[in-house]
């Protein structure tokens, strides 16, 4: 079995230092969620073809099945050391509170076997109500999120050596523009919702001028979940551009990210998939098609269903978080 090697991006991770980051990596947001017992053996599948990022969050309910295969990993000789992995796991909208952020890192690395993540992120720009982690969440317990004092929290895992970089999720420009203002650690990473579908310009030109990595998820559309898209796989551009250079719409998906200059999470459970997935470091989109990407493609915004969705429809306040930019 061949291993392929993933190219990584530097990351910022405290004042000066920086940490390298696989610019793909292996997400685990899924619906229906994955067996455990199956998700441990894609894993170790993944770490034989060359994934060392791997990205979970308590509300994936992955965090173990991740920790127990890179544990395995490292007995069988798969990789020298746990420092070969890079892991991302997140912040939940319940813990996002005064003296609640650094007892949730802790419970997160106790589940993923790890003394220190590589990242650790907030989940979402809005708390919920501390204790209740009923998903999803009932509209009554979104709070607005005190962003001083979970930043500061978050900011002190880096100091306690509990994570090597901090970061966001989903966090529009003006929430972002509010974190740096505040910030004595800037934050490494926004991962959000990125596709030839929503591209994200205005947000990645911020991110990049304050040396801040965009993460990209739902890069393919996340088809097949309760919150994903069919419109990237089944855009006539993409397969166009496909068919001309013998590639899948997933794979020009994913090489049109990765030219823009962001790291991806990914997700997929079979071998397959997994190695496709790794077959876009090797060619390059010509200037021509960067440009039909660009221009031909009409922008839709996936209003991303995991946390801001209910049986009366979009929650307002939740929506609020991105400021009117839904």
């Amino acid at each position: 079995m061949s291993l392929t090697t993933v190219p990584t991006f530097a990351i910022r991770s405290g004042p000066s230092g920086h940490h390298s980051m696989p610019v793909l990596g292996f997400g685990t947001a899924a619906s229906p969620l994955p067996e455990p017992t199956m998700l441990k053996e894609t894993v170790i599948e993944a770490i034989k073809l060359g994934y060392r990022h791997f990205d979970t969050s308590p509300r994936y309910q992955t965090e173990e099945p991740i920790g127990e295969a890179l544990a395995e990993a490292v007995s069988l000789g798969l990789v020298r050391s746990r420092s070969e992995f890079f892991v991302t796991t997140k912040l939940w909208c319940a813990d996002a509170h005064g003296g609640l952020v650094v007892p949730a890192i802790k419970r997160s690395l106790k589940n993923l076997k790890l003394d220190y993540l590589d990242l650790y992120i907030i989940h979402w720009p809005v708390s919920s109500k501390p204790g209740k982690y009923k998903f999803p969440i009932d509209e009554d317990d979104f709070m607005p999120m005190d962003f001083e004092v979970v930043w500061s929290e978050m900011e002190e895992c880096q100091r306690l050596g509990l994570a090597k970089c901090i970061g966001v999720s989903n966090f529009s420009c003006k929430k972002l523009q509010h974190i740096l203002s505040i910030a004595t650690i800037p934050p490494s990473v926004n991962q959000v919702e990125m596709s030839p579908i929503w591209q994200q310009r205005k947000l990645r030109e911020l991110c990049r001028s304050n040396d801040i990595v965009v993460t990209a998820y739902s890069v393919l559309g996340s088809r097949g979940a309760f919150w994903g898209t069919p419109k990237i796989m089944e855009s006539d551009v993409l397969k166009e551009i496909a068919e001309a250079k013998e590639k899948t719409v997933a794979q020009v998906s994913m090489r049109w990210a990765y030219e823009q200059g962001v790291s991806m999470v990914v997700k997929s459970f079979t071998k397959e998939r997994l190695e496709e997935n790794l077959k876009i470091f090797d060619w390059s989109l010509t200037e021509d098609e960067t440009q039909r990407i660009s221009t031909e493609i009409p922008q839709f915004r996936n209003v991303h269903g995991e946390v801001y969705t209910s049986k009366k429809g979009p929650i307002k306040s939740v929506a609020e978080m991105w400021d009117g930019e839904i």
